[in-house]
C-alpha cells in the first residue's frame, strides 16, 4: 500500500512550512505531499529545489481562501494514492504519526474529536487538522461542493454542517482517532496535556504567536 501525508498552504501561512517540514522530517520517513493553495515564488521554488516533497499537487484557484482547496487536494491526492493523512502546517509535530494509517477504516475519515469544542458547543466535533482516509470516501464530494455554495468559516465548520444533519452520518463517514494524534492548543488551557501525544497542533491566532516563538528559539 502506498502511503502519504499530505499538506498544503497559501501565501498567508507559507511562512510556517520550512517549520513545519523540518519537524515532520526530525521524526517521520513516509513520503510527505505538498499541495499548493497559491504561494510566493520564492516558496514555489523552495518547495521545488530544496523542501523534498515526494509530490506536488497543483489545484485550479477559485478563491483568495487557502482553506477552500483543502478537500480538493484530499480528494486529488486520495485518487493517487492508497492512503493518505492530511497535516495542517500550524501543527508541530513531535513523533512518528505513520502508526495513523493502522487505524483506518475503508472510506471513512479518520479524525481526531475535538473535545473542548465538543464541550462548549454541546454536540461532537471532530478538529480537521489532522484527517486520514483509505481510499476516497463518498463524503469527499459533499464537502468539496459544499465549500464551493455555502460560505463558512472554514473547511472545518463546512464539515461539520453536512455530519451534524444526522448523528448516523458521522458514525457511517467519521472513524475517531486517538487524541494523541492531534493535541489541540485549546486543550492546553482546558488543562489537559499529555506526554505522548504526536502532533501539536497550535490553533488560532494565538497559537501561530506561539509558533513564531518557538521558531524563533530553535
Amino acid at each position: 500500500m502506498h502511503k502519504v501525508f499530505l499538506t498544503g498552504c497559501d501565501s498567508n501561512t507559507e511562512w510556517m512550512l520550512p517549520w513545519f517540514i523540518k519537524n515532520f522530517k526530525k521524526h517521520n520517513d513516509t513520503p510527505i505531499v505538498f499541495a499548493d493553495f497559491g504561494v510566493g515564488p520564492a516558496t514555489r521554488a523552495w518547495v521545488y529545489q530544496v523542501s523534498g516533497f515526494a509530490d506536488i499537487l497543483t489545484l485550479d484557484k477559485q478563491t483568495q481562501e487557502g482553506w477552500f482547496y483543502k478537500p480538493s487536494a484530499m480528494y486529488t491526492a486520495s485518487t493517487k494514492y492508497d492512503a493518505i493523512c492530511w497535516l495542517d502546517t500550524d501543527i508541530q509535530v513531535l513523533g512518528n504519526l505513520s502508526s495513523v494509517f493502522d487505524l483506518l477504516e475503508d472510506n471513512k475519515l479518520g479524525m481526531v474529536e475535538d473535545r473542548s469544542w465538543s464541550a462548549r458547543r454541546g454536540e461532537k466535533w471532530h478538529n480537521t487538522g489532522v484527517v486520514a482516509m483509505k481510499g476516497t470516501p463518498n463524503i469527499m464530494h459533499e464537502w468539496i461542493n459544499f465549500v464551493r455554495k455555502h460560505k463558512a468559516r472554514g473547511d472545518q465548520e463546512a464539515l461539520h454542517e453536512i455530519l451534524r444533519v444526522n448523528p448516523l452520518k458521522r458514525l457511517a463517514n467519521v472513524t475517531d482517532l486517538p487524541n494523541q494524534y492531534n493535541w489541540l492548543r485549546i486543550q492546553l488551557l482546558d488543562g489537559e496535556d499529555s506526554p505522548n501525544k504526536l502532533a501539536m497542533h497550535w490553533t488560532g491566532h494565538k497559537g501561530k504567536e506561539q509558533i513564531r516563538k518557538l521558531m524563533y528559539n530553535e
